[in-house]
């Protein structure tokens, strides 16, 4: 029997709802993302609070608030204390993209689901990994390993391998094949046979433009705007896609030299862009090579301004500008009110990089474009004055006064405990002094001395009557001096943390300026709610920047990759389907689609055995080194040990030799150059290789087996000469021989 594997959607399965799924391996509970959506409604989350506290692990993929959005949420209120799993860029700019979340909400209601010291207590913990580290579970999860790859799409964005027993479980949601300016394209491509591939059909109706002429048209739009004297306002994400359109602009503006500001608008802009040049090892071989080369940083913008509040905008009222701001949904900060101002002007462009969330704002209008009267929810939060301002503070006045005396109700209590103690204890002190003893203190508490003792003073249970307390400072001493402990001189991690959010570090993560100003403005307020109709008369454009790979390339990486099971989610019905059908047909015929709190058993049909090799027959066994691993040919028979175990043992007469086995996989590209290199001319012919004059080299695979992953053979043909025998030693070398 294979491993067991089950999977259970809690979210994000036949739409485009937020991402989270629950992977049992062998019983230990895995979380796959954690993700929430904009209009942050705790009802999308009951089926992941019923499992919250069964969780082993939680593994987030990517840096987005509908791949991590509910995880301080479901820490607070369900209970959840898995071990957190993610890169460094998902961690950190991760934790950003939830400041400014809150922050955006803060300042628009009494918002109250999670506070920014939840969202610290969520994301501290994360256990941060590099790409290709293989991390061993222990414990309950002794025996699964998880290694995050390159996925593409978002800076730091993952596709999660899990390992149990030599099957392989791969989480491969919003990846991209293609390299982009600051990314490069997913390995999944690497990956053959999973026994189990878990995949999104996001994009499987959707085809791309090529790439350089999507760049060319999103430039040509905004330039013409601009040449226009409009304004073109482009909603993004805190911490993710943006990050591509910002070298695409910065590019551009370099080439032409265009004057035109652009503005980079969230409550975390200056933090997020500190926090991503120092990320070059996760981005795309082109900028690694030229920090290289020429220390050139592609993020030390020079063309666009970060900005943290609307002030510096406001000033430029009449000027053609480029303005890219948070939320790319436009339900609140700052997009949602710089919309409202430039929605009435024709001039004006909203420019969309990706589909917006259901229910949203955003997503109405790429429904529906303008014009049209949109009805907008204006909200603000003002200082209280006047009666309000009084009612509030005899309100706090009434609170202070009632914790000032329930502080003291319980000091009372516990005096009273303390003196019970001491008339208990004086009472077994001394059979010789227990009268005097009791009369005295007796004596005390008739008479109403009792309150003697001063506020805060508590006598130890142990004590005849009150003293002093008295603590022994004394030291262990060596013939060094004395003795320390190193763990008291050590900084940890949330010490600096608090420390950075007074302090002006480089590299620290904290709200900028005007959002750290808001935390600390301890002012009453208020949020003051209206609602207005708004003509929406500008112009709006949708242009694909989110990132993911397109439908077509999607079918031929499935094909490739060939899994043993398929398991689709995140996309809509029709997607979903389309893509189940052409997999059951050209990829493989186990292909999953659950629907939420549906658990489907993905139990792979091997036969897979745990055996114990024993000192005698290991004794007699030559291994190989082939890359990372060590290979052997073994004979043996197999028996069951006391514990019930499957033991190979030698065999009890000499087997009969075997045939030789070439173990490895041929590229003849890479052969036709090792050729090459040893002066032998070659080259491609038909499909095969021509070496020489006389002698063909060419691979036949099984035309039954999809994705090109079955047994195939290397033909070598040609007439028995020098050649060919010195070609055919050349080929064994590529193999390792058993």
């Amino acid at each position: 029997m294979g491993t067991s594997v089950q999977i259970t959607p809690l979210s994000g399965v036949y739409d485009e709802s937020p991402l989270c799924y629950l992977v049992a391996i062998d019983g230990f509970n895995l979380l796959m993302d954690c993700g929430w959506n904009d209009l942050f409604d705790p009802a999308s989350l009951l089926p992941l609070s019923k499992v919250a506290k069964s969780i082993d692990a939680v593994l987030l993929s990517h840096p987005d608030i509908l791949h991590l959005g509910a995880l301080p949420y479901a820490m607070k209120q369900f209970g959840l204390s898995a071990p957190v799993y993610a890169t460094e860029p998902v961690y950190r700019l991760g934790l950003l993209t939830m400041y400014d979340h809150y922050l955006s909400r803060r300042q628009v209601s009494d918002f109250d689901l999670f506070t920014l010291d939840d969202v610290d207590s969520a994301f501290q913990n994360i256990v941060r990994l590099k790409y290709s580290q293989n991390c061993h579970l222990s414990e309950k999860g002794e025996g699964i390993v998880i290694a995050p790859h390159v996925a593409g799409h978002l800076l730091g964005g993952t596709i999660w391998k899990i390992t149990k027993d030599g099957e392989d479980v791969v989480y491969a949601v919003d990846f991209n094949h293609r390299k982009e300016r600051h990314l490069n394209g997913t390995v999944l491509e690497s990956f053959v046979r999973p026994a189990v591939l878990i995949t999104d059909a996001f994009n499987a109706l959707n085809n791309q433009f090529y790439k350089r002429q999507r760049d060319q048209e999103f430039i040509d739009t905004i330039v013409r705007v601009l040449g226009a004297n409009g304004t073109v306002l482009l909603p993004v994400d805190t911490a993710g896609r943006v990050l591509e359109l910002m070298l695409i602009l910065e590019q551009f503006w370099g080439q032409k030299h265009l004057n035109y500001p652009i503005f980079f608008l969230t409550n975390v802009a200056s933090s997020t862009v500190d926090y991503v040049k120092s990320f070059l090892e996760w981005m795309s071989d082109s900028i690694a090579k030229s920090f290289e080369q020429s220390r050139d940083n592609s993020f030390l913008l020079r063309y666009i301004s970060l900005i943290i509040n609307k002030t510096e905008l406001e000033n430029l009222a009449g000027v053609p500008k480029v303005i890219l701001t948070s939320m790319a949904s436009l339900e609140v900060g700052f997009s949602h009110d710089i919309f409202v101002e430039l929605a009435t002007d024709a001039k004006n462009l909203m420019l969309f990089t990706e589909r917006g969330q259901f229910g949203t704002l955003a997503r109405m209008l790429q429904v529906d474009p303008p014009p049209k009267a949109v009805k907008v929810k204006m909200s603000k939060r003002v200082p209280l004055v006047g009666d309000e301002l009084k009612e509030y503070e005899e309100e706090k006045e009434r609170i202070k006064k009632e914790e000032e005396l329930k502080k003291l109700s319980n000091l009372k209590n516990e005096e009273l405990k303390a003196v019970s103690s001491v008339i208990s204890e004086s009472t077994v002190l001394d059979p010789m002094d227990l009268d005097a003893g009791s009369s005295i203190i007796s004596s005390k508490v008739g008479s109403g001395h009792m309150d003697i003792l001063i506020d805060g003073f508590t006598p130890q249970s142990n004590t005849v009557a009150p003293m002093f307390p008295f603590f022994d400072n004394s030291a262990d001493w060596d013939d060094f001096g004395e003795v320390i402990n190193p763990d008291d001189y050590v900084i940890k991690d949330q010490d600096l943390m608090n420390i950075s959010m007074l302090g002006n570090g480089n590299l620290d993560i904290k709200p900028d300026e005007a959002s750290a100003h808001l935390l600390l403005d301890s002012t009453p307020s208020k949020v003051v709610s209206h609602e207005m109709t708004v003509q929406v008369k500008c112009g709006l454009a949708y242009m694909d920047f989110e990132g993911r790979s397109d439908g077509r390339s999607v079918k031929s990486i499935l094909a490739h990759v060939a899994p043993l099971k398929l398991v689709l989610v995140h996309g809509s019905a029709e997607a979903t389907e389309h893509l189940k059908m052409h997999s059951e047909k050209n990829v493989c015929p186990h292909v999953y689609a659950p629907r939420i709190e549906e658990t489907i058993d993905v139990t792979s049909d091997l036969c897979a055995y745990k055996v114990q090799l024993t000192e005698k027959l290991m004794s007699n066994v030559l291994f190989k080194k082939m890359g990372e691993y060590e290979i052997s040919w073994v004979d043996a028979i197999t028996e069951k040990t006391e514990k019930e175990i499957l033991s190979l043992i030698p065999p009890q007469s000499n087997p009969p030799c075997h045939k030789s086995v070439l173990v490895g996989d041929l590229k003849l590209a890479d052969f036709k150059q090792f050729l090459a290199s040893k002066s032998i001319q070659v080259e491609f012919a038909g499909g095969a290789l021509k070496c020489g004059e006389h002698v063909t080299v060419r691979k036949i695979g099984d035309s039954t087996q999809k994705g090109g992953t079955g047994a195939q053979q290397i033909v070598i043909e040609g007439p028995l000469c020098e050649d060919y025998y010195k070609i055919r030693e050349h080929l064994y070398s590529q193999f390792f021989m058993l």
